[in-house]
């Protein structure tokens, strides 16, 4: 547990000072994208409309089912390979909790509200904040846009941050 605790204290300043580097991201798909076009295949693949909604839903319970023992196999594997090569395992399971945890690219995404309605008045503000909502910024005022913002920030911190940090420590890689 104190080693878990060790990494996932080094992972957090990792991520907090670096964050997501678009130059690496740009170029291979961050694993959070990969995951996310998984079930985007199931979902074309075993959610079709045809199906009745019984069907629907067995199928959508077995590809989480599938989803989950696939990312907890390939975390399993993950740690048994970063364990045997020592010190330099450790180092990489920092790299590789950092990776998962979404705290810079947050407070960058808020911080970029913010600014846009510093120096752009309030459309800046609502061309800032369309990037982290999923709501039409276009009728918000200016107090709207800052709520809009909060709230993503509370909601993306508890998905980016928090359950990640909790699944970890509790699971280590293959929580995470």
């Amino acid at each position: 547990m104190t080693q878990t605790l060790f990494i996932l204290f080094f992972a957090l300043i990792l991520d907090r000072l670096v964050g997501d580097p678009d130059a690496i991201w740009r170029r291979v798909p961050h694993p959070v994208v990969l995951f996310g076009q998984a079930i985007g295949l199931m979902d074309r693949l075993f959610n079709g409309k045809r199906l009745s909604a019984e069907t629907r839903r067995f199928n959508g319970a077995a590809c989480i089912a599938v989803l989950l023992a696939a990312s907890v196999l390939l975390g399993f594997v993950m740690h048994r390979l970063l364990a045997a090569i020592g010190p330099f395992g450790l180092l990489a399971e920092v790299v590789v909790v950092a990776i998962f945890l979404a705290q810079k690219s947050l407070l960058d995404h808020v911080r970029a509200v913010s600014e846009g309605l510093k120096q752009g008045g309030l459309e800046g503000g609502r061309r800032a904040v369309s990037m982290i909502v999923g709501r039409d910024p276009a009728t918000l005022d200016e107090p709207a846009v800052c709520r809009a913002g909060i709230e993503s920030l509370a909601e993306n911190f508890s998905d980016g941050v928090v359950a990640p940090a909790f699944w970890y420590v509790l699971f280590g890689l293959p929580g995470l």
